[in-house]
């Protein structure tokens, strides 16, 4: 395919008038939407923003090359775009943008489509044409420019190809070093190929044989194999997701950014030949490695990282069984009660999806960090920080510990998951010098006997022993305070029922308030348990609606579904925003739902029933006074939480 059907003349800007990156993404994504490149101006340039946030896509020497691969494109595109004064684009030179080139790729896009975005990526790393184009008065200047120098590569890579065969044919000569290398980035659109262009070049000019393997869009092209692999002096990896990593057993080999493949191609050859690499060592249970060492990493971003990885996964377990047990309340208040057969079906149904929502938050954050190994004891050491009693049935609970009042909940579902991580991280490394003939046994013995023994151990021992005190002391703490102040009361328990979402904190002011319900059938403290509940997940819906700029994708569709958990009294609905960011999430939430559990004191609230949250509201002596108190605490915890909370970088 030509490179220029894709460089539409009516889709360039050569006087961009943008002087900030923000505006240069607008300005450019504005113009793919004029022209009708995309029909989804916002979720194009949301992608693109969360493009940028992985790593910058300004490359240095002038050039930044934003790309998002989405449903919202109709057709396959790149836009060219020339800012003559520059633009702060955060590139990695620290230099102005001064040519832009944003790909747009449809979801279904073909392989000609990727092929000729490839090679357009890989004809930029020639500084000549750079040069040129910064020159280039006209849309028609920039096609003929691309014109000439695909003619030019194509026909270099022919001659480069007869040069290949005639040398394979020829007897064997001594020849200078081999390098092979895997080039990859998140989206596999202009990095991936930029680096393999620029690892290639670079490696002619030094008289280097080298074999580059690509992870892009396409897929897996130009695949090393195993001769090959055994044959080099050492491996290039620069990539900034996961590739197939235990075939370099053995190998001298340099992990970078793909960045680094694209600026430093001869520093990452020269240390991959030099025999001053590290040794690779890989075990068997090794699948693959994440290699995203780009310069923004951090202690901070691989916990985020990991963190996102278990929230993923546990998404569909919240919002399944959530929505599933709230459609049991509304049966059960409106269509048949609580001993009806639709009513129990979904209760239980919603029960049971929500028993494995710690477990498999634990499990994905521990293969985040050690890969499967870690996956299995990082779901028992989540389903021993477990607990759940449905109000109409359904319990499960792990066995903690003897006499323990509460497990350790979502917070200790966390620490089981990165315990569990770090524990196989030491396992493999304790066991790497291991003999050969015992390799083996690692994958299939050692670390899940010992990976579980360590992690149960910790949980069983440690973890859930110190949020049971905290339980008891909690629990004594409420029974103190009595009911002599009832508003002061009401504020403890509905800022308790926020703290930790279903952990000791939730739990003790549930089980008080419960206590006290069924021993003088008086609902005043079920009110504000109930009202200090719904504010989570509710507050966590109006801050995704109206500050939606905040949130990732995942979570804006998350808080859609929390309207309802809201109002369904499921707490757990707002455990992901907690668990992303529990300083604003956790901190607007206590706000809010100690006003709304002070309120339904204030004005004498009584609601005979353990659960249901809006559902009974027909129940309550004051109606009007529990709807009140709620929506005031979701409100303005949802105003506190979008006010707060910073703006989305990833």
């Amino acid at each position: 395919m030509d490179i220029r059907d894709l460089l539409l003349k009516d889709v360039m800007i050569m006087d961009m008038t943008a002087t900030t990156k923000d505006e240069a993404i607008d300005e450019l994504v504005h113009k793919y939407a004029e022209q009708g490149v995309i029909n989804d101006e916002a979720l194009y340039k949301k992608d693109i923003i969360k493009r940028e946030a992985e790593s910058t896509t300004g490359i240095g020497d002038g050039i930044a090359m934003p790309h998002a691969k989405d449903k919202a494109v109709q057709r396959a595109t790149v836009l060219f775009a020339k800012s003559d004064a520059g633009v702060d684009f955060n590139a990695l030179d620290g230099q102005p943008v001064h040519l832009f080139f944003m790909i747009a790729a449809p979801e279904g896009a073909n392989n000609t489509h990727l092929q000729a975005l490839a090679a357009l990526s890989s004809l930029l790393i020639d500084p000549d044409l750079v040069a040129k184009l910064k020159q280039a008065q006209t849309p028609a200047d920039v096609q003929t420019l691309f014109g000439d120098a695909q003619a030019a590569k194509e026909a270099k890579d022919a001659k480069d190809e007869a040069a290949r065969a005639e040398k394979a044919a020829a007897p064997a000569a001594p020849t200078s070093h081999y390098v092979v290398g895997v080039t990859a980035c998140p989206t596999g659109i202009a990095h991936t190929y930029m680096a393999e262009a620029a690892l290639i070049k670079q490696a002619e000019a030094m008289g280097v044989d080298i074999k580059i393997e690509t992870n892009g869009s396409e897929g897996v092209k130009h695949l090393l194999t195993a001769d090959e692999i055994a044959k080099a002096d050492g491996v290039v990896i620069a990539a900034d997701k996961k590739v197939e990593m235990a075939r370099f057993d053995g190998k001298h080999l340099v992990n970078r950014p793909v960045t680094d493949g694209i600026k430093e191609p001869e520093k990452l050859i020269n240390e991959a030949i030099s025999g001053d690499a590290p040794i690779y060592h890989a075990d068997s249970s090794d699948v693959a490695a994440d290699t995203t060492g780009n310069a923004g990493s951090g202690v901070w971003n691989e916990i985020y990282k990991n963190l996102m990885n278990g929230i993923s996964h546990m998404l569909p377990f919240v919002v399944g069984g959530g929505i599933l047990m709230a459609l049991s309340f509304v049966i059960e208040q409106f269509a048949g009660g609580g001993k009806s057969t639709a009513f129990v079906f979904l209760n239980q149904a919603g029960n049971m999806a929500f028993a494995f929502m710690i477990p498999v938050l634990a499990a994905f954050i521990a293969e985040s960090i050690g890969d499967r190994p870690a996956l299995m004891p990082g779901f028992v050491g989540g389903f021993m920080a477990t607990v759940y009693t449905g109000a109409y049935g359904g319990a499960y609970t792990a066995s903690i510990v003897a006499n323990a009042k509460s497990p350790a909940g979502f917070l200790g579902g966390l620490v089981a998951g990165f315990l569990a991580g770090y524990i196989t991280v030491w396992m493999k490394k304790a066991t790497k010098n291991i003999p050969a003939s015992l390799d083996g046994m690692k994958p299939m013995l050692i670390f899940p006997i010992l990976g579980l023994l360590l992690t149960a151990l910790l949980m069983f021992f440690v973890v859930n022993p110190i949020f049971s005190v905290i339980n008891i002391w909690i629990t004594n703490f409420l029974e103190s305070m009595g009911t002599g102040n009832a508003i002061l009361l009401g504020i403890v328990l509905g800022g308790m029922m926020s703290i930790d979402m279903g952990g000791p904190f939730n739990k003790a002011a549930y089980v008080f308030a419960t206590g006290a319900f069924t021993a003088t059938n008086d609902g005043n403290l079920m009110a504000a348990v109930m009202a200090g509940g719904m504010v989570p997940p509710l507050a966590t819906a109006i801050a995704t609606a109206f500050w939606p700029k905040k949130f990732t994708d995942d979570e804006r569709k998350a808080g859609i579904s929390n309207w309802l958990l809201g109002i369904s009294f499921i707490t757990e609905g707002a455990i992901p925003f907690a668990t992303a960011d529990p300083l604003h999430v956790i901190g607007s939430s206590v706000v809010g739902a100690a006003i709304a559990g002070g309120l339904t004191q204030l004005w004498q609230v009584s609601v005979p029933a353990p659960h249901g949250g809006l559902w009974v509201a027909l129940l309550a002596t004051n109606i009007w006074g529990y709807v009140a108190a709620t929506v005031i605490g979701a409100v303005i915890a949802g105003v506190i939480l979008g006010i707060w909370k910073p703006a989305k970088k990833a």
